[in-house]
């Protein structure tokens, strides 16, 4: 008798069970789902949770980045990580919450893992964590003392709406922006300015397409030490994605009709201040805005920032 063994008990080999020896499972004794019982019969076998880990890269959740959820095929912005859920924001504007589990995410088509993107006090080699911008964030950095240089905005939704998506960059930098006003006021600020290579101005103009007025006061300065763009779009309303107001698209405004006041009748979210402070709140990152906005700022940004 083997140690350990109850007394009056005996092994007793009868011969092999046919499922043991295809299959591992044992009638009677075995914890395991009986392979041949069904698909009905008890739950689906799945791979543990580490081992689809493993499976799936782990990507950095930074918001702003486009994902999909992979079972229910919802793609959108990640808004924001809380929990042990993503909040993804789709084209209409509908925001839903998404568990992190193992590869429910896809980005740029590649099955993902999401994970919380590294804190501020992370250790070396982690992710770093970015700006609404997308820029590396520089954790409790100090502003720096304003540069020479500045870069001028149209009016102050402009300037409201570059606080809040390049703000941490522009306080990094140095860079100070200040309200134009109406380009109309570009000839004299930029005499008073007086730009040089240590002195550099940026503007940003709305509405900067071909025939404009826009387009051709902006071809009347021509210095060095200067650099106009700015966007296609009448104003910089347009420049915030519909989507992330929930609406298919910005209202067509008929001629004559001042096109904030046109637009404002449209949507019926208010006067102008009240709409404009919804169409702000819904932005979060650079991926709220359109491209052409993007790039102009980043454009202006550098060229404001580089005395070299």
């Amino acid at each position: 008798m083997e140690p350990g063994r109850p007394r009056g008990t005996q092994e007793r080999v009868i011969g092999v069970h046919p499922l043991v020896r295809t299959t591992g499972y044992v009638p009677g004794v075995s914890t395991r789902r009986n392979p041949m019982a069904g698909i009905l019969a008890g739950p689906i076998d799945a791979p543990p949770a580490d081992r689809l880990a493993a499976v799936f890269p782990a990507v950095p959740a930074v918001p702003g980045m486009s994902v999909t959820h992979r079972a229910s095929g919802f793609t959108g912005t990640l808004v924001r990580i809380e929990g042990g859920g993503a909040e993804i924001r789709g084209r209409t504007g509908l925001e839903r919450v998404f568990r992190l589990a193992p590869g429910a995410f896809s980005v740029e088509g590649r099955a993902v893992s999401l994970v919380r993107a590294a804190s501020p006090t992370a250790p070396r080699g982690a992710v770093a964590e970015v700006t609404a911008s997308g820029s590396v964030a520089v954790p409790d950095a100090p502003a720096r003392v304003a540069r020479a240089g500045r870069l001028l905005v149209e009016g102050v939704h402009d300037a409201e709406l570059i606080e809040r998506v390049w703000g941490d960059d522009l306080r990094i930098e140095g860079v100070v922006v200040e309200r134009l006003d109406g380009i109309d006021h570009l000839a004299g600020t930029i005499e008073v300015f007086r730009p040089g290579p240590a002195r550099r101005l940026g503007v940003l103009v709305d509405h900067l397409v071909d025939g404009s007025k826009e387009s051709r006061i902006a071809a009347g300065h021509r210095h060095p030490d200067v650099l106009i763009t700015g966007t296609p779009f009448v104003d910089v309303w347009q420049a915030v994605k519909p989507s992330v107001l929930g609406i298919d698209g910005w209202p067509h405004v008929p001629k004559g009709v001042e096109w904030k006041s046109g637009v404002c009748e449209a949507l019926g979210f208010g006067d102008a201040p009240t709409t404009w402070r919804r169409i702000l709140s819904c932005v979060r990152t650079y991926a709220d805005l359109e491209p052409e906005l993007v790039g102009s700022v980043e454009r202006l940004i550098d060229f404001v920032t580089d005395t070299s």
